[in-house]
Order: structure tokens, then C-alpha cells, then sequence
């Protein structure tokens, strides 16, 4: 018998199929703990198409103008959302949780804290309790972003450019539990120098990506 390390090709719509069926997995199941979700536009090449006409918008961004007041944990509009697209899966946040978007260098301060997502080029998003304010040695940080009320972030199995977004602490690990954010607001204080601001440009929160 002859062996090849050559892969079996996979039609693309029975890729689209799979990947459908696995962001509406994850969707169905973060609704599940009552965290709120919304489709986001799905990736296409390197650019996220979100089916509006004219939407000028290639990042990932919301595939309902009206996100926040459509955000929802019922299955059924979950189910419909991903009957025919990948969508990516996006939280919104303000409510059930807040999310301390920071670069690797800093999410090496809280190792296992709570749950934690991150992206292919290197964002870690850390869901906390909500309602606290960035402390002002964070905020004068332009690589770190809080997204509280009328924001959203990217849950895996997204998709990005870069690679999909995946958990580095599950839900799971943690219980489903969120850690206190002035506690990790800490952890992360204790890493930064404050005569030392960065001079990247700021990393927007996403829902003002999306405008």
C-alpha cells in the first residue's frame, strides 16, 4: 500500500458547512451562560464582508447596524443568524462583563485569573467583572483598551486575517467565573513604567472600529 501525506480535498461548501456549524456551537453556548451575543461580518480573503450594501468597513465589525439592541442569548435567533454564513461570534460587553484588551507582555502578569481569549497576532482580551474604569497608569497606556458599555470583542472560533481567535483560559477552566477587575488591573499595574508611554498608535475599542 502506497501512503501520501497529501491532504483529501474538502469541497469548499462542505467547509462553509462546518465552519457554520461550529461558530453557532460556540455562539449557542456562550448564550447559554447568558452571555450576550451578535453576529459579526465573516471573513471572505482577507476582508470581512457583513452583507450591507456599500458598507465600507474590510475589519471585523458587527453584522447588524442595530448590534447592541439585537444582541441576544435566544437560540433561535442564534440558530437563524448562522443558517447561512460563518459569522464571526461577537460578545458585547458592558453588561454581563467587561474586557481588558492588552498585549502579551502584560497578560503575562495574571496567568490564569480568568477566562482569557487572544488574538493570532498577539491580543489578549480578559473578561472581568463589569463597571470599574481603567486606573490612570493603564489608561495613559496606548496599547491597552477597556471595553465596557457599546463595545463588543471577537470570541473564538473567529476568524481573523491572522488566524482564528481562540482561548487561552477557557470559560471552563474558571467555572464560568469572572475575576474582579481592579484585581487584575493590578496585576497589569504592576508591569507598567509610568515615565515610560508607549508611542504606538492607540488601539481603538472596537465598536469605534466599527464606525
Amino acid at each position: 500500500m502506497q501512503w501520501t501525506s497529501r491532504q483529501p480535498f474538502v469541497p469548499p461548501s462542505v467547509l462553509d458547512r462546518l465552519d457554520r456549524a461550529r461558530l453557532r456551537r460556540a455562539a449557542l453556548r456562550y448564550a447559554a451562560h447568558g452571555w450576550m451575543v451578535t453576529p459579526g461580518a465573516y471573513l471572505s480573503g482577507r476582508r470581512f464582508h457583513c452583507g450591507r450594501p456599500g458598507c465600507p468597513i474590510t475589519g471585523c465589525h458587527p453584522a447588524l447596524e442595530t448590534w447592541a439592541e439585537s444582541a441576544t442569548g435566544d437560540p433561535a435567533r442564534i440558530l437563524g443568524w448562522w443558517r447561512h454564513r460563518p459569522h464571526a461570534v461577537l460578545l458585547t460587553t458592558g453588561e454581563s462583563f467587561d474586557v481588558l484588551e492588552v498585549p502579551s507582555a502584560l497578560a503575562r502578569r495574571a496567568p490564569g485569573i480568568g477566562p482569557a481569549a487572544v488574538t493570532a497576532d498577539g491580543r489578549w482580551m480578559f473578561l472581568v467583572r463589569p463597571g470599574l474604569p481603567l486606573r490612570p497608569e493603564l489608561d495613559r497606556r496606548l496599547d491597552v483598551v477597556l471595553h465596557g458599555t457599546g463595545s463588543w470583542v471577537p470570541a473564538p472560533p473567529s476568524r481573523m486575517p491572522e488566524g482564528p481567535v481562540r482561548w487561552a483560559v477557557t470559560p471552563d477552566e474558571t467555572g464560568w467565573r469572572l475575576p474582579d477587575a481592579g484585581t487584575v488591573q493590578q496585576l497589569f499595574a504592576g508591569a507598567v513604567a509610568p515615565a515610560c508611554p508607549l508611542s504606538v498608535p492607540r488601539q481603538l475599542s472596537t465598536s469605534r472600529r466599527a464606525a
